[in-house]
């Protein structure tokens, strides 16, 4: 008989923590930087920062640390306090990894092209010359990038405090520094009774996999993945991978703007004309269909005429549906989400229909394979329109076009499904992002870094 090889349980202390958790954050600083010279002198100020780098296994406990907060504050009646924490991870472009002198191929083409390679795929705008596709980023983002710092905590104190002190292992600001920053973008939670929700006001985060054997609860709905559909060298990675791989995540980035204050206009100026609904009311339904969900987060397919706050807040049944379509960004495999960054939408703004302050979304997700993931849903589900019976047309919200004035889409208006709405403009304009990998905490020490003897010594044995 032949013996089943029962893969070895997740070790969670070897797995950066935003891969399947999420660091936990009301802010989050993303520095992106290119590799000096020195590369052996970086290699072995990588291997000073892996204490520093945020485990999955401790954001486990600062989870719990911030349930345990919220449940005494409960108890006593009051608001509950922020506790200090911060996180960070660290993660690597195709052309930072060859600058370190890591050459294995690791078995995702997109990754190994790069995004900006990607760009004309993803639907971005951008001029062709010479047969050269070049989008409209900006231009950290068309330059090199080796790698991205993540850094979160509860206020931008705490990420200035965290950040100085990964700055100061990486010798930046003196002579010997071994990297410089191409690019600092921070992101912010919203405040109030807008958190948790992305500029449009919709909430965020909600559709994410359950991964088998790590989040052993899933929701109701909620669907689980196998590990390796997130993670290197797991079961459902059929991917051949050198070993040091084993446990990092392609970390998919784009860097979004928002048009909020168009958005809005867009929907004040098409509010749906059903029996019963005020103006105001039938702008709320058409926005709802545009996202699949109202603004609390409940489902369009549950409660198909007006939003139901209490159902978008239950965890237990926001999801319990069967999906229309592949939920966005998660078909193929993968996990992520978000952060907003830029400031509320101010008054004037919102009178005149026109954004004048940058705002939008700092888009994150993690998979075993670009390819089969962020891509695939990328251009399913955003790059071009999706064939059903009765054709949708683009997804109204990321969909790209060649000409962002010929989108239209179907099905905005309940009593006339087929009809078709023209969609004046793209509201989520792209600016740039990356492809990165982000290692085990193994592969950062033993293969990424290079770690002295004095300091294998003080940290032991991994």
């Amino acid at each position: 008989m032949s013996k089943t090889t029962t893969p070895p349980p997740l070790d969670l202390n070897n797995i950066q923590g935003d891969i399947l958790a999420g660091l936990p954050k009301r802010t989050q600083t993303y520095v992106f930087f290119q590799i000096d010279d020195n590369v052996t002198a970086f290699r072995t100020q990588l291997s000073q920062l892996v204490p520093l780098i945020t485990t999955t296994a401790q954001v486990v406990r600062d989870q719990q640390k911030i349930a345990q907060n919220k449940k005494a504050a409960a108890e006593k009646g009051v608001e509950p306090g922020l506790i200090k924490l911060s996180g960070v991870n660290i993660a690597f472009s195709h052309t930072g990894l060859v600058k370190l002198g890591i050459t294995a191929d690791i078995g995702d083409s997109a990754f190994k092209e790069g995004q900006l390679a990607d760009a004309a795929n993803l639907g971005d705008q951008g001029t062709t010359t010479n047969g050269v596709f070049s989008p409209n980023w900006i231009p950290a983002f068309k330059n090199l990038v080796h790698g991205v710092i993540l850094v979160s905590g509860d206020s931008h104190p705490t990420v200035e405090e965290t950040l100085c002190t990964v700055e100061a292992i990486l010798g930046v600001g003196r002579i010997d520094a071994t990297i410089h920053e191409v690019l600092r973008i921070v992101g912010d939670v919203r405040p109030g009774a807008q958190k948790g929700h992305e500029h449009f006001g919709y909430l965020d985060g909600i559709s994410q996999p359950a991964v088998k054997d790590f989040d052993t609860k899933p929701n109701p709905g909620q669907e689980t993945v196998r590990q390796g559909i997130i993670l290197l060298g797991r079961d459902g990675d059929s991917v051949t991978r050198p070993s040091w791989a084993k446990d990092g995540s392609f970390l998919a980035l784009r860097y979004f703007f928002q048009l909020v204050p168009e958005l809005n206009a867009f929907k004040r100026q098409n509010s749906l004309k059903l029996p019963g609904l005020t103006q105001e009311e039938g702008s709320e339904l058409l926005g709802a269909r545009m996202f699949g969900r109202w603004t609390s987060g409940a489902p369009v397919d549950v409660t198909p005429l007006k939003d139901d706050p209490a159902l978008g807040a239950d965890p237990s049944r926001n999801n319990d549906f069967r999906y229309a379509l592949p939920r966005r960004l998660t078909y193929g495999g993968s996990s992520g989400g978000g952060v907003p960054f830029g400031p509320e939408v101010t008054p004037a703004e919102e009178a005149a229909g026109k954004t004048q302050l940058g705002r939008g979304l700092i888009f994150v997700a993690y998979q075993s394979n670009i390819v089969n993931g962020f891509q695939f849903a990328g251009r399913t589900t955003q790059g071009f329109p999706i064939q059903k019976p009765v054709t949708p047309g683009y997804d109204p919200i990321v969909g790209q076009a060649s000409d962002p004035t010929s989108r239209t889409m179907s099905g905005a208006n309940p009593d006339a499904q087929s009809t078709e709405l023209p969609l004046p403009m793209q509201w989520v304009v792209p600016k740039g992002g990356e492809y990165f990998f982000s290692p085990s905490i193994s592969a950062l020490q033993h293969t990424l870094g290079l770690a002295t003897r004095a300091h294998v010594a003080s940290r032991g044995a991994w």
